[in-house]
């Protein structure tokens, strides 16, 4: 079932009932008061029949009693025992039930589908016997009342009902539009992959407006991740391409002069070894991002510590100076110990690899937190491309960072294993002067 069907039939099954609903109340609440005014104007006849026969006493009830029938209706004087005593002008109502009863009553009775109403009350007769004054009257005009309200109700529903369905369609219409068009939209970037948008309706701000909003966002997004990604696989293939072309090549050649000559053995398998090492770390760093989304095992890290360690792997790499300041006090961060250091091995490597200066590290507290900044005296990066650096597969300079085997990975990963450990990392550049990443830990107290 469609989704505009399904709103219709909602709202006009929902309407109808609640048009049901204050119609038999309108119905019944008109029944009753119409019952209790017949019932109070049969009271006040029957106050005023008894009072009549207690003032003229010297004749006789009978008499009296002609004067009050109504056209309508029957007077019945039931004795506790005995006939009752009748009066009426149609003999239809002589089969009307009816009894003695030593209480007064007010009720409505239905006889051969007529409704009556019927007041019964004890009074003393002219012999000194207590007997029941029984008043009856047929609601003639009640009946047809009653019956006219209820033409007029289903009348007045059906000229509800049909604006009620007409605004139920085109609420459906107002809403599955938008929707229609967004599938419609779907059903292009899924078939050609353009990476269609939809038009933004110039209506309020609902929730129709934020989905289609968020739509185009979302198409935004996918497409700068695609395109993104495309780079990469271009890249990566052509970096795989460029190692595994040399290593073929060196293998070739081994296998035609290696046997006689040493020297060329020695730099073909330098050379392998070196190409295999590239290809490795690009792999390693695509399954890294995967890997570190999450702290697989914890403990208290001393950062000076880690820091210190990760450095000395470089300077017995490089022959580059280090710059390394700390406070007296050790801080301890809870966390994974490879995957911080992994954090602090990207940061030295791209330092080491966009600058020919030395890199300075430094360690700090501030409040419940520890601050390792790792600064470069290299070329600086323009602030148009700071925002994006710890994007996946992005490469600020594509050239240099192919020549130095770069893959876009290592600050992603360096911020995903960051963010992992409750903390944030942060970039502060300026073109010429070089650059200084931040790393912001909470410290275990």
């Amino acid at each position: 079932m469609k989704l505009r069907t399904k709103i219709q039939l909602f709202t006009s099954f929902f309407m109808l009932l609640f048009i049901l609903f204050i119609n038999a109340s309108i119905y019944f609440l008109f029944y009753n008061n119409s019952v209790d005014g017949e019932l109070d104007e049969l009271t006040e006849q029957t106050f005023t029949i008894i009072e009549t026969l207690n003032e003229n006493k010297d004749i006789p009830p009978g008499e009296l009693l002609k004067a009050f029938i109504p056209s309508d209706g029957i007077i019945r004087v039931y004795p506790a025992e005995g006939e009752p005593n009748i009066h009426t002008k149609d003999s239809h109502f002589l089969k009307l039930p009816g009894k003695y009863s030593t209480s007064e009553i007010r009720e409505v009775i239905t006889y051969e589908g007529d409704r009556y109403a019927t007041v019964s009350k004890p009074i003393i007769w002219n012999d000194g016997e207590i007997v029941t004054l029984q008043l009856s009257k047929r609601l003639v005009a009640l009946e047809e009342n009653m019956t006219n309200l209820f033409y007029v109700l289903i009348i007045a529903s059906i000229i509800i009902i049909i604006p009620i369905i007409v605004a139920g369609h085109l609420l459906a219409r107002f809403i599955l539009q938008p929707i229609k068009s967004l599938i419609s939209t779907m059903k292009e970037n899924v078939k050609d992959t353009n990476w269609k948008k939809t038009a933004l309706n110039n209506r309020s701000k609902d929730e129709l407006y934020e989905m289609e909003k968020t739509f185009n966002e979302m198409i935004d997004s996918l497409k700068e991740n695609y395109e993104m990604q495309e780079i990469f696989v271009s890249d990566a293939s052509h970096e795989l391409k460029t190692p595994i072309s040399i290593i073929k090549s060196y293998a070739q050649l081994l296998e035609r002069r290696g046997k006689d000559n040493p020297e060329l053995t020695k730099e073909s398998l330098e050379a392998i070894s070196s190409e295999a090492d590239r290809m490795q770390k690009l792999v390693e760093q695509m399954l890294a991002l995967a890997k570190n989304k999450n702290i697989h095992s914890s403990e208290d890290v001393n950062v000076t510590e880690l820091v210190e360690e990760t450095t000395e792997i470089f300077k017995g790499a490089y022959e580059r100076e280090f710059e390394i300041s700390k406070p007296p006090k050790e801080f301890y961060v809870h966390g994974n110990r490879d995957q911080l250091k992994q954090v602090f091995y990207i940061l030295i490597d791209n330092a080491l690899k966009y600058s020919d200066k030395k890199v300075s590290l430094a360690i700090e507290q501030q409040e419940a937190n520890i601050i390792i900044s790792i600064t470069d005296y290299g070329a600086g990066i323009p602030e148009e491309e700071l925002n994006r650096l710890f994007e996946r597969f992005y490469r600020m300079d594509k050239a240099r960072s192919r020549n130095t085997g770069g893959t876009g990975l290592g600050l992603a990963i360096a911020k995903t294993i960051t963010n992992s450990h409750g903390g944030t990392i942060t970039v502060e550049s300026a073109l010429g002067e070089g650059s200084t990443f931040k790393v912001i830990l909470p410290v275990t107290l």
